[in-house]
């Protein structure tokens, strides 16, 4: 029976009927979506990895045990597991191996917009490029084919709007192959003669697949008019069906790496102008310059941020169609942590103390937007602590008693512990502090090893932050409760003026869980209120100022009672009844 579903559903689907047993994954937007979905079946074992790395080496194991398997993660995720794919695509496999990664052009949700078809070339891996979601179940089986029959990994590279939008799929039945028995293979072992052997066994299967690329069925050719011939894939293919229809002839690539050759020349030779159309970075535009081919490309589209179907239009001069508007002007909404949020009281309390805050990867990052403004700067998950450590290192004492780094606890399990190994280790006297919020907050509330729940939501082993710092080498660990603004104060002041390495876990459950219970929201009392706006430097969304006196919208508050520790008026100290 057809079914509406998201692309990431679809891949899901795909791999379920694959035969897939195993996937191991760290959640990442817009990717999340495949391990979750892919979690309702019980005939697969799904998992929540502690980071990428992690994933694809247990992946890798479960297709060395005789096991379809497949870990899935977004672009920068994908450059955490680089070095083990590196190695795989030397060293092989036992059953299928699929790793999906979910690039976002645009960085709806990201700190970049690197395009990922760059590892398929560098590790020499096949890539499946799905343009819609019956794409996506379909690509997700014949990856599986593909890993099999070469004794490769196979990366499907996903992007935002396929990952996220829907279109109709047609289900099929699961067939799981038998397992694949292990046989011992010194081969196997990556060091010296080995490596240099699997390297030429690589080279020559990319030309086997290059080969292959040209009648495999996943690049088509779709005439039409012969004036202008389109190169494209993914939601490019889409916009170009949409905006030329029928007068411009399509080739329309699923399989982007190895990309044919032939099948692209002949294409060439039958239209008068040939143009590639593709997000990011020129790739199959330079693919056909090397082939000798005239193609015009990031001359006309740009090569930064997501397209569309009007962008496409612009871009070639074509007349835009008027849409809809609103002449009132809306004024910016910038994204905000939700009222009541944990992070709030921390980032309150590092604005007031004037420190220079390394941030990291997570919702707290919206600690940087005002009225709070109190995040320096971010780079990759982890990089808080060792970043802090060589902050430190260079600025010496004055830096140690003015900064601090600010972690999650799913981003810390991830790459925070070998950063304050470092830290701990090498003695810059840094204060990192641990945002545990229970939960995988940004990503839609994921468990991770500090939960005491699996994927599922089964119980599970749970990671003791506090005993964990303690064995990296801390003598200082200390917890506080962010909510408690004074007390939060007084425990970052006396850690920052210690004379040696120190952990802060600033511990409140995100009031988003499910099933958390809430306190009555706050009633302001108007009479009481001086209009000084000391409640409005937290950036609460539920509180607001009208006519110079304050007003809470009973919809969004939590009762946390963070802003009654800011008024000195006692103009929020009454609960509704």
């Amino acid at each position: 029976m057809r079914e509406l579903m998201i692309g990431n559903k679809a891949v899901a689907r795909g791999l379920y009927e694959a035969g897939c047993k195993i996937i191991s994954s760290y959640p990442g937007t817009p990717s999340t979506e495949i391990t979750e979905e892919a979690a309702a079946y019980d005939e697969i074992y799904c998992e929540w990895a502690p980071n990428e790395k992690v994933a694809l080496e247990v992946a890798h194991g479960a297709s060395l045990g005789g096991r379809r398997a497949a870990c899935a993660m977004k672009h920068v995720g994908l450059n955490v597991a680089a070095d083990p794919l590196f190695t795989i695509s030397y060293q092989g496999l036992n059953a299928g191996l699929v790793v999906c990664v979910a690039d976002d052009p645009g960085m709806h949700s990201s700190q970049n917009e690197q395009d990922s078809r760059h590892y398929a070339i560098a590790a020499k891996i096949p890539m499946l490029e799905p343009s819609d979601s019956e794409e996506s179940r379909l690509f997700a089986k014949k990856a599986f084919e593909i890993s099999e029959k070469y004794n490769t990994p196979v990366l499907l590279k996903m992007c935002t709007r396929v990952a996220h939008s829907q279109s109709v799929v047609n289900p099929e039945e699961r067939v799981e192959p038998p397992q694949v028995p292990y046989v011992k293979d010194p081969a196997k072992v990556m060091m010296t003669k080995n490596s240099r052997d699997a390297h030429v066994r690589v080279e020559n299967r990319t030309k086997e697949l290059a080969k292959w690329a040209e009648t495999c069925g996943l690049n088509r050719v779709e005439m039409g008019g012969t004036d202008i011939g389109i190169i494209t894939s993914s939601t490019s293919y889409q916009y170009a069906k949409e905006v030329f229809g029928d007068s411009a002839s399509i080739l329309k690539i699923g399989m982007i790496y190895p990309l044919p050759e032939k099948l692209i020349l002949d294409f060439a030779s039958k239209v008068s102008r040939v143009i590639v159309l593709e997000e990011l970075d020129p790739i199959i535009e330079n693919h056909c310059k090397q082939l000798g081919v005239k193609v015009e490309g990031k001359e006309l589209f740009p090569i930064c941020g997501e397209f569309s179907q009007n962008l496409v239009r612009s871009s070639m001069n074509m007349p835009v169609p008027e849409t809809m508007g609103i002449e009132d002007t809306i004024p910016m909404r910038p994204p905000v942590m939700c009222a009541g949020c944990p992070h709030r009281g921390v980032f309150y309390t590092l604005k007031k103390n004037k420190c220079m805050v390394y941030g990291d990867i997570g919702c707290y990052t919206l600690g940087a937007v005002a009225p709070l403004n109190a995040m320096d700067l971010n780079v990759c998950m982890g990089a808080s602590c060792s970043g802090l450590h060589g902050f430190n290192k260079a600025m010496g004492k004055e830096g140690e008693m003015h900064s601090v780094g600010v972690i999650g606890d799913s981003t810390f399990m991830h790459s925070g512990m070998t950063g304050i190994a470092d830290i701990s280790y090498n003695m810059s006297n840094s204060t990192v502090i641990i945002l545990d919020n229970s939960i995988t907050g940004m990503t839609g509330h994921q468990q991770n090893p500090t939960t005491g729940k699996n994927l599922r939501g089964e119980p599970a082993g749970k990671v003791d932050l506090e005993a964990l710092c303690r064995a990296l080498g801390f003598n200082r660990v200390r917890v506080v409760d962010p909510y408690d603004l004074a007390e939060t104060d007084r425990v970052l002041k006396e850690e920052l003026a210690a004379e040696e390495p120190s952990i802060i876990i600033s511990r409140r459950p995100c009031v988003m869980i499910k099933g958390t219970v809430h306190k009555p929201p706050l009633k302001a009392n108007t009479d009481k209120c001086v209009g000084c706006k000391a409640c409005m430097q937290i950036g609460c969304p539920a509180i607001s100022v009208r006519n110079k006196k304050v007003q809470i919208d009973n919809t969004l508050c939590v009762g946390c009672k963070v802003c009654t520790q800011m008024c000195r008026f006692g103009a929020l100290d009454g609960e509704e009844e």
